[in-house]
């Protein structure tokens, strides 16, 4: 890792809560200077003027709702010029509950531009600035629901999904550039996503849920191990080896000029 007098600036989506407000104190602490996004000004302020005087680092805030283009505009704006900025935590993101059916798809939308759009407009961004200067990184926000859809509702898993594609393949864009990736997965964590989502998280088994700091502690690990994946709950490493095994094995019959002898 960087010293702390080189580490810059720590740009964190969905920063006034939460996951995001967690490592915005776990990166403050570790000497990166802060700017904080998120919809919520007052929150934001309160967050930046206690981390600001707890570690003595600059915090800046950037009030942004990123379901709106023009904000993510300014926003990916900001992370394509400013040389000072060195990390991007790509945290913003909503859920929603029930099936696709009964959705309704003007908040599915909406949650589509949140997890998807955004996510890929901003680590877009952070990619064309970090590789021109030869280093940085992105830490995109995940869920293990990418791994297991049948647990959630559809659209939030499928964002989940698209989420761990793009780091993996974004990884492989940026390989020798100096751009470390990682994909950060999740399981339940006792945050507001919830409530906001109309899942009741009480439901659910508590040996299931996660409290937002050991998420949190156990992601940085991964980060400065150098995991591209980070599934803070699975106790073996070895698991998620051979399940990125398997996938490899499908790769010499995944495109021939034949179909399969079994469809014939």
């Amino acid at each position: 890792m960087n010293t702390p007098a080189t580490r810059g600036i720590a740009l964190i989506t969905g920063a006034s809560s939460g996951i995001g407000a967690t490592y915005a104190e776990r990166l403050a602490r570790r000497g990166h200077d802060l700017l904080l996004v998120a919809r919520d000004a007052q929150r934001l302020d309160d967050l930046a003027r206690r981390l600001g005087a707890e570690y003595g680092v600059a915090v800046e805030v950037m009030p942004a709702d990123l379901t709106r283009k023009s904000d993510v505009l300014a926003v990916e704006q900001r992370l394509r010029e400013d040389s000072r900025i060195t990390l991007l935590v790509n945290n913003a993101g909503v859920a929603m509950n029930g099936t696709l059916a009964a959705a309704d798809l003007d908040q599915a939308e909406t949650m589509i531009q949140l997890n998807v759009v955004a996510l890929t407009r901003l680590a877009a961004a952070a990619a064309a600035n970090f590789s021109a200067a030869g280093r940085g990184g992105i830490i995109n926000l995940g869920s293990v629901v990418a791994l297991a859809p049948e647990m959630f509702n559809a659209v939030y898993s499928a964002t989940k999904a698209y989420v761990l594609s793009l780091t993996q393949t974004l990884a492989g864009e940026l390989r020798g550039a100096g751009v470390q990736l990682q994909a950060v997965m999740p399981g339940v964590t006792r945050t507001e996503i919830w409530e906001r989502s109309g899942t009741d998280a009480s439901a659910l088994p508590p040996s299931m849920i996660m409290e937002v700091g050991e998420m949190v502690d156990a992601a940085l690990a991964g980060f400065d191990q150098q995991e591209l994946v980070t599934i803070p709950s699975l106790p073996d490493a070895a698991d998620w080896d051979a399940f990125v095994g398997a996938r490899a094995a499908l790769g010499p019959n995944l495109s021939h000029n034949q179909a399969a002898a079994r469809y014939k």
